[in-house]
């Protein structure tokens, strides 16, 4: 079964761009529970990348917490289970603690971040939540001592600190965030991350048999920024096709560089259908790839086509050498 398409893309979107400050943990089972934490990020101690680019995204990332996207407004109940998923986590992580006779500070307990597309005032005043100073405007901390804020993605102030988290905003606020990504400079790697992140969310949209008026007005949204990274990628293709083709002459060379680029598109288009039609593509899938890419044109086409009726089994027994 097709999985949530956002909520496959707000995984992928953190595990990319934390998985260089820390150690990612995406649907996290809590020991003894039956409930899974979105994303559980620890902060490295000897972070490698350069966390800058990142905005607040990178503040927030300074402590271990949960993070729990919501592509709409989160309902009581919903609250009431993310609390729930991080007060069993923190008991967790203090039973192991104590088993190691180590202290722990509260600064290693972690915080819960609900990542909304909005908020209302009756939702933020029911909580009740307050505007936390400390951070941009749409931030909001729910008391003093329970380590909850939520992020109504609406409220954010329309700055670079705050991109990350607008890109998976709804309507205008997201389709400006793709504008500013589209305008960052080619060579800035957080511009071809998104690109690809956001093409794949397009995607797997796309796959699903039934797309309702909202998922039309986001494959939209993200229209452009799929067609920018078609081209990035023949880019890079051309590139690579004009370093292999310099003992053959430039213009082969060129030639080359298309055939690499349409081949890279192919090969990422099918994993990326794959991966949004069965969550992972292991390596029984991995398998697959090449037989498929190797099929003519008219057949590769079909296969996409029919992806989203497709088990795992038929494929597999269909291409498996």
């Amino acid at each position: 079964m097709t999985k949530n398409p956002f909520d496959q893309f707000s995984k992928k979107f953190f595990e990319e761009f934390l998985s260089t400050l820390g150690e990612v943990r995406v649907n996290y089972e809590i020991p003894g529970e039956a409930r899974q934490v979105d994303i559980w990020f620890i902060p490295s101690n000897q972070p490698t990348g350069d966390s800058r680019e990142l905005g607040i995204l990178a503040r927030i990332a300074e402590n271990p917490c949960l993070l729990e996207p919501f592509r709409k407004q989160p309902t009581a109940r919903e609250i009431h289970s993310c609390v729930f998923k991080l007060y069993h986590l923190e008991a967790e992580i203090i039973r192991e603690i104590k088993r190691d006779e180590d202290k722990i500070l509260d600064s290693e307990l972690p915080q819960l971040w609900i990542i909304a597309t909005s908020c209302t005032d009756k939702l933020l005043n029911d909580l009740p939540a307050t505007r936390d100073e400390a951070w941009p405007d749409g931030i909001y901390s729910v008391g003093k001592i329970l380590r909850i804020k939520i992020v109504a993605i609406d409220r954010l102030p329309p700055t670079p600190e705050t991109l990350c988290l607008r890109i998976m905003g709804k309507d205008l606020i997201q389709k400006q965030a793709v504008d500013e990504v589209i305008a960052l400079p080619r060579e800035d790697t957080k511009r071809s991350k998104i690109l690809k992140l956001l093409s794949t969310w397009k995607i797997s949209i796309e796959v699903n048999n039934e797309i309702d008026f909202e998922e039309t007005e986001l494959i939209m949204n993200l229209s452009q920024a799929y067609l920018e990274w078609e081209q990035e990628t023949e880019l890079r293709g051309v590139e690579r096709g004009k370093e292999m083709g310099k003992e053959i002459g430039k213009e082969i060379g060129k030639e080359i560089g298309k055939e690499i680029g349409k081949e890279i598109e192919r090969r990422q288009l099918l994993e990326s259908l794959l991966s949004a039609r069965f969550g992972e593509v292991d390596s029984q899938l991995t398998a697959i790839v090449e037989p498929i890419l190797n099929l003519p044109t008219q057949e590769y086409t079909a296969i996409l086509l029919q992806l989203s009726s497709l088990s795992r089994e038929d494929l597999l027994m269909r291409f498996r050498t």
